[in-house]
């Protein structure tokens, strides 16, 4: 698919340098952020605390009599709904398998902000991560995943740097909001963005590729996240029954009875180590695996089962259909001691697996999460654990039914009161740390969400790309050499008669078929993206070839370029002589290949001001061509030609 390659190298240390620049640039505004709302938190506890706070200056008399009362016997109010809320959470507490879910998955986000932050990752992950998963995908996936993708390829120091910080801000979200409301949606905050990550980043997990298998991380490790993202957001009642546990052991006994029944299915290559000097499909797995930057004990862990595997497949896709199978029905008897036995043995099945067929998930310099089998192990323990709540949560869900922390004898304030200085500080004062941090969190998220929105409308591609390909360009103030051609359409163009626009040159081979058609578009959309001021900007190529340059070719290859109705776009050639004169002022060498048609020349693109004064000289050599590539030369080059129109 067309977007989903910028053709850079993931370690360009151009794109490198500027993903890095960008995180520690974010990263010390998340930090200046959460260092001034702990600064405000501290300032309204000590002001809440000071014996003669006052309400603030410009009220009357009787007013602050008021108010002063009316604080009071909000105060009075606060501080018995705090006294419920305590002994609440003190009799009930969050649920063991909930606390497990929010923990654990919130440290899970941490880690895949932090494997996102990798240097490869930010030119790298279209083409190493989300291409190869797309490919073997129907048709209609491939172009959904690839308008993603697009955005990823023209925008990745944007959308790389997002990726980190909101997913670093819902682990910390998730981590520190333990109840309530904050809580919940943190639950959904993570469901909705691994509905993203699920569909964009993995294709739906792989489920509508061939090769579908558990082992290799199907339905999607994201799709757990999901999972685990909606149970968090359930009413925190709902963890106190033994009804969830149930509900969610069984939805995984399933799930597991199904990922055996298509780990035994004949024909798909899982019951042979080798078939016809090839090895099957789990035998490649755990090779492909193998080829992976990782530290030795590893390599040698997964050559040596992999061996095994080679020689032994049909028993260890038994053992692993058994295994399955054995899993998923125990989780769906609900039997507390029976489940309890099956936790353990799914515990030890899926860290083999993760070791021996994941490879742990996340090595390479690529990988973006630890893959599916720590949050599989989180899902059934969490379900273990709502199955059996201790005994004090269903003594809580018995005997107080109304939410901890509310008070239903108390009328809530309306949103004018709320919103009062001495109402916002008294709740400020008598907020938690733990809540300070997860409004922090939920900035982070903004700080990420933010540029990553303005990514996805936006259709041009940064300018990193055409600096990684072509370098910094070169600043001059030289006059423009002067000459006399003609244009395409017969008519004498000096350089003279140019003064008073700014001049966008390049030299351009008419039959070339490589790189000359790619700068003549990349020229003809950075006209388009001038928009108005496009009328003060003249196109100019001058012919770099030395036998086919009549007007016959230039006016054929306008016409093939579709450059013929624009209305600034000239292309100029003279005779031999005039032409070689221009080529050697201006360092453009020309040679004619040996089939006699193309000429290999350098590419470059000369900005010259309104005066006749050369401002810079861009290396427009186009690199792999791609569409974010030419979007980003093209990005480039107007950029340039405003900074001379400004300057002129």
């Amino acid at each position: 698919m067309p977007g989903m390659n910028s053709g850079l190298s993931p370690d360009d240390p151009t794109v490198v340098a500027a993903f890095r620049s960008a995180l520690l640039h974010q990263g010390a505004i998340a930090l200046i952020l959460l260092v001034f709302l702990m600064m405000i938190w501290a300032t309204a506890r000590t002001w809440r605390a000071a014996p003669g706070a006052r309400p603030g200056p410009g009220d009357s008399g009787a007013t602050r009599g008021d108010e002063a009362q009316g604080n009071e016997a909000q105060g009075n109010a606060a501080q018995g709904n705090e006294a419920q809320a305590g002994q609440a959470g003190a009799r009930a507490g969050e649920s063991r398998g909930r606390w497990l879910l929010r923990t654990g998955f919130g440290a899970i986000w941490i880690l895949d902000g932090i494997l996102q932050a990798q240097p490869k990752m930010a030119a790298g992950l279209p083409a190493l991560v989300i291409q190869p998963t797309a490919a073997s995908s129907p048709t209609w996936v491939q172009h959904l995943v690839n308008w993603g993708a697009t955005v990823w390829s023209y925008h990745p120091i944007q959308a790389g740097a997002a990726s980190v910080w909101i997913q670093i801000g819902i682990g910390g979200w998730l981590i520190t909001a333990s109840r309530g409301r904050w809580s919940r949606l943190a639950g959904l905050a993570s469901m909705a963005w691994g509905l993203v990550v699920w569909v964009f980043g993995e294709s739906f997990g792989g489920i509508l590729a061939p090769g579908l298998s558990w082992l290799s991380g199907a339905p999607g490790a994201v799709l757990l996240y999901v999972v685990a993202g909606a149970l968090i957001a359930l009413p925190e009642s709902s963890w106190h029954n033994p009804r969830l546990g149930r509900l969610l052991l069984s939805g995984l006994g399933l799930f597991f009875i199904g990922m055996a029944v298509l780990q035994a299915w004949p024909g798909r290559g899982t019951w042979q180590g080798t078939a016809h000097g090839q090895p099957g499909s789990l035998t490649a797995m755990v090779q492909s695996m193998g080829s992976i930057p990782q530290p030795h004990f590893l390599s040698a862990l997964l050559a040596r089962f992999g061996s095994f595997v080679a020689g032994h497949g049909f028993a260890v896709n038994l053992a692993i259909v058994i295994a399955l199978a054995a899993l998923g029905a125990a989780l769906l008897t609900g039997r507390p001691r029976l489940v309890r036995y099956a936790i353990w043995f799914g515990v030890a099945f899926c860290l083999a697996v993760w070791v021996l067929f994941q490879d742990l998930g996340f090595l390479g310099g690529v990988g973006t999460d630890p893959n599916s089998m720590i949050p599989t192990v989180l899902l059934f323990a969490a379900g273990y654990l709502a199955l059996r709540p201790a005994p004090q949560q269903v003594q809580q869900t018995e005997e107080a039914p109304v939410e901890a922390g509310t008070s239903p004898a108390v009328p809530a304030a309306g949103w004018r009161q709320r919103l009062r200085p001495g109402t916002l500080g008294s709740a400020l004062a008598t907020t938690s740390a733990r809540s300070v941090v997860a409004f922090a969190a939920v900035a982070v998220i903004v700080l990420g969400a933010a540029p990553m929105a303005s990514a996805t409308v936006d259709r041009t591609a940064d300018p990193i790309l055409a600096l990684a390909i072509a370098g910094q360009s070169e600043n001059l103030d030289l006059p423009a050499v002067p000459f006399r051609l003609t244009d395409q359409n017969g008519q004498t163009v000096t350089q003279a008669s140019l003064r008073g626009k700014v001049v966008l040159l390049t030299f351009l081979d008419p039959v070339c078929t490589t790189d000359c058609p790619i700068i003549a578009q990349e020229l003809k959309q950075a006209g388009a993206l001038l928009g108005a001021r496009d009328k003060d900007v003249m196109l100019v190529a001058v012919v770099a070839n030395p036998t086919y340059r009549s007007t016959v070719f230039t006016q054929a290859f306008d016409r093939q370029e579709g450059l013929a109705a624009v209305p600034n776009w000239l292309y100029l050639t003279g005779s031999l002589s005039q032409l070689t004169a221009l080529w050697r002022q201006y360092g453009v060498t020309v040679e004619s290949l040996p089939a006699g048609a193309m000429a290999e020349h350098n590419d470059l693109v000369l900005v010259i001001d309104r005066s006749g004064e050369i401002r810079q000289v861009l290396n427009s050599d186009p690199g792999p061509g791609t569409v974010s590539t030419k979007s980003s030369f093209a990005v480039l080059i107007s950029q340039y030609a405003q900074q001379a129109l400004g300057h002129s």
